[in-house]
């Protein structure tokens, strides 16, 4: 996002802030750009509020974007109440402070599928009904933001796409986890046969739509985001070994299903491509080429990160 940001229009300031350092240009694209207008804060959102309060009046941003988020689904099972301090009450503490500041256009909120529960072609409307930790840190706050926009006017956009991949991605991503453990001959672990449906859908795309909705989309609105394929991730594995030339039964095994996975996200994105003109345009086969191609020109460096969540309470 801060990429396209600086791509889009060199004058615009972008400030990030986040509570882990910057990584390399490995994992974020926009340090390989000339540019003097980002500047990193590393700001925790639950121990720094005071800190990041004071920033963005100094600062004083027209918008706001918000990807802060626990996001491992699994691990939320372990830790319930940390995905609760920083997907609820972070998000609560942060929306609470801008209501009242005068220079803010459009507060974006990045949000997930997943606090519709199972899903297949669900509507804005839809109502939420998450199955695990996670999502319900999710929704728990989408539902504070909305009396926030009844009570207060308050310029919300909220954003929830399929799962989201691309060049840069966490390895633990199933699409680059998978990549290179075909590369280094390690098994892949299929969750429940990897039966349950997805539509995975580039981060570019994604992009896109969140920096249209963030200029054009009615304040109040719930976009998706969605591509018009979608796949098991058995099937996706599949694709993977056939683009790579590997026999996916000598490279995968079926293991137990984790707890409270949603057997299909598929969501309607009808109302982002009429209100805003978006449309994805990455292919899924396109991006699986693209995510292939990086792994293997920066296979050196990936090979010695983690390919498992480390969690960071």
């Amino acid at each position: 996002m801060v990429d396209l940001l600086m791509k889009e229009n060199s004058r615009n300031r972008v400030v990030g802030m986040s509570r882990s350092p910057e990584k390399s240009d490995l994992f974020l694209p926009y340090k390989s750009r000339e540019s003097g207008n980002f500047e990193f804060h590393q700001i925790d959102i639950n121990r720094d509020a005071a800190k990041m309060f004071e920033l963005l009046d100094e600062i004083q941003p027209q918008y706001v974007i918000n990807f802060a988020a626990q996001g491992e689904v699994a691990t939320s099972w372990l830790y319930p109440e940390q995905w609760f301090q920083t997907n609820t009450v972070g998000a609560v503490r942060l929306c609470n402070f801008l209501k009242e500041r005068v220079y803010l256009k459009r507060y974006v909120h990045i949000s997930t599928p997943e606090v519709y529960g199972a899903c297949q072609d669900v509507m804005e409307s839809a109502p939420l009904a998450p199955s695990t930790p996670y999502a319900a840190s999710k929704a728990a706050a989408d539902l504070f933001l909305f009396t926030l926009v009844r009570q207060y006017g308050f310029p919300l956009i909220m954003i929830r796409s399929t799962n989201v991949y691309g060049k840069h991605q966490q390895l633990y991503r199933i699409i680059p986890r998978t990549i290179i453990s075909l590369r280094c001959g390690r098994k892949i672990r299929l969750h429940g046969g990897g039966r349950a449906v997805k539509s995975y859908i580039h981060i570019n795309d994604v992009c896109r739509g969140i920096f249209a909705a963030a200029r054009d989309g009615e304040p109040g609105s719930v976009y998706h985001f969605s591509p018009d394929e979608f796949i098991s991730i058995r099937e996706l594995v599949e694709r993977i070994c056939v683009l790579m030339g590997r026999d996916f039964n000598e490279a995968t095994e079926d293991v137990e299903e984790r707890p409270g996975q949603d057997s299909c996200y598929i969501i309607d994105s009808s109302k982002a491509r009429r209100e805003l003109r978006w449309r994805p345009i990455i292919s899924l086969q396109q991006g699986l080429a693209e995510m292939i191609d990086w792994i293997s020109e920066s296979f050196d460096k990936l090979a010695t990160e983690p390919l498992e969540y480390v969690h960071l309470p």
